[in-house]
């Protein structure tokens, strides 16, 4: 199999930096990777946009009980008394958690960036874009949403299948930032991918829209309609540029 084709590369890139890349698969494409430049060069762009949807979620830091709780499971027993005690203290969940922390910061830096110490030369600039990576109530990705910032089109790449009734549709939505109405996009298909024509580029519809979000619909929406019920799929839109 030619694994260099223009839209497998693309593909398989994109699922390596998803990490929905698994198995077999994943070991063989990493094998392409040390081997073909065009590979990582596919790759490194890809987690180049994703990086931008990253950036727009929000840290969640784990409560005081929760360290104490992981503290006393994996230290209690086997902490020492005495005069090394005090280095036990700065040994605890939370230091190791740092600097594991930091370790995981640079390698993925390095990744992203291996420009910063000369490792390979700069990737070409990316297309400016508007990206939506939605996920399900699991927080499984689902949706990638991708509009270059003048176009009139919307690439829509189902991640996984999503099920949607008979007689229904799963409508796309924009949510401005400012806490507006949320405004119609398009349909997304159950599976595979979909070009959506939008009403106006990118820049004019986006510019102000924090979040992307899929409701089911019994029709497609039109302009000034809402959404019927919850919504089943939902992710941060950002601005790669």
């Amino acid at each position: 199999m030619n694994y260099l084709l223009p839209e497998r590369l693309d593909r398989l890139a994109r699922e390596y930096a998803l990490g929905t890349l698994a198995g077999p698969a994943r070991r063989r494409f990493e094998r392409l990777l040390r081997n073909a430049p065009a590979a990582m060069r596919a790759v490194g762009a890809w987690q180049e946009r994703l990086g931008g949807l990253a950036g727009a979620v929000p840290p969640m830091q784990p409560g005081e009980s929760v360290w104490r709780s992981l503290e006393q499971r994996l230290f209690a027993s086997a902490a020492p008394r005495g005069p090394l005690q005090w280095l036990w203290g700065v040994l605890s969940v939370r230091a190791l958690g740092g600097v594991v922390a930091g370790v995981f910061l640079c390698a993925v830096l390095l990744r992203l960036q291996p420009g910063l110490i000369g490792l390979e030369p700069q990737l070409d600039a990316l297309p400016q874009s508007y990206v939506g990576l939605l996920t399900d109530s699991a927080g499984k990705p689902t949706v990638l949403a991708s509009s270059r910032r003048h176009g009139r089109l919307m690439t829509v790449k189902l991640l996984q299948p999503v099920a949607i009734p008979a007689g229904s549709v799963a409508q796309l939505w924009a949510l401005p930032r400012d806490g507006g109405a949320a405004f119609p996009v398009g349909v997304v298909p159950g599976s595979g991918t979909a070009t959506v024509a939008l009403a106006d580029t990118s820049e004019k519809l986006f510019f102000d829209v924090s979040r992307l979000a899929v409701s089911i619909e019994a029709a497609p929406a039109k302009a000034g309609d809402k959404p019927s019920g919850d919504f089943v799929l939902s992710g941060h839109c950002v601005k790669l540029w």
